[in-house]
């Protein structure tokens, strides 16, 4: 049996973008700052955790200040699910690809977002039902003291497992870091129409079908 280990935001959802950029932006007006994420900006950013986009736009902030921000735009986000429901979508063809996995191999999603915020946004695209409850993993990142980085995740996953093969499918160089921390087949995805970030991985791709391959 393989594991295949999926991240979640630009690789198996479409379109959350538009609902980041929105948010992000409000809460800064709310807070009263100047500065505002551009498309550009949000398109670069998108895929890291939210507090790296203030770390980006307000450099000179303290690091406590861009989770303040970041936790104000969860709580934002909790408040007004319309906004995430009117941009989310499943990934072209994830559906098939995640059903087809699922009845021969393993596979986890491991994500940086809270427990919470995962739970929500995987309702939002109807996958609970390939991800058991012991198949979601957050890194929580916008807790200082119970933050976990993706590969220490997948390493503490696979403590006392076996398994024939280990793929990652990511779009970002942490999934495929997180990959390489254990000897896994990586692939980079990137949504049609965009170009791929400099990163190194086994396989570049813009058709999540192409991971089937691996089944």
């Amino acid at each position: 049996m393989k594991l295949f280990v999926w991240d979640f935001h630009g690789t198996l959802e479409k379109d959350n973008e538009g609902a980041v950029f929105k948010i992000s932006n409000k809460v800064l007006e709310n807070l009263g700052y100047k500065e505002r994420l551009t498309k550009e900006d949000n398109f670069m950013l998108y895929g890291r955790k939210w507090s790296d986009y203030f770390a980006y736009l307000l450099p000179k902030e303290p690091e406590k200040t861009h989770f303040f921000i970041q936790q104000k735009c969860i709580e934002y986000e909790g408040k007004h699910p319309e906004i995430i429901k009117s941009f989310i979508k499943p990934n072209d063809h994830a559906y098939e690809v995640l059903s087809k996995i699922r009845k021969v191999h393993k596979q986890i999603l491991v994500s940086n977002m809270s427990d919470v915020g995962l739970k929500r946004f995987m309702k939002a695209v109807d996958m609970e039902k390939y991800f058991p409850k012991d198949s979601m993993f957050a890194t929580n990142s916008y807790k200082k003291q119970t933050k976990v980085t993706k590969k220490e995740i997948l390493i503490n996953y696979l403590k006392g497992k076996k398994f024939d093969k280990v793929i990652t499918i990511g779009d970002t160089k942490v999934d495929v870091e997180m990959g390489e921390a254990v000897g896994a087949t990586t692939y980079l995805y990137v949504h049609p129409g965009r170009e791929f970030a400099t990163i190194n991985a086994d396989c570049k791709i813009r058709d999540l079908r192409e991971v089937l391959k691996e089944v």
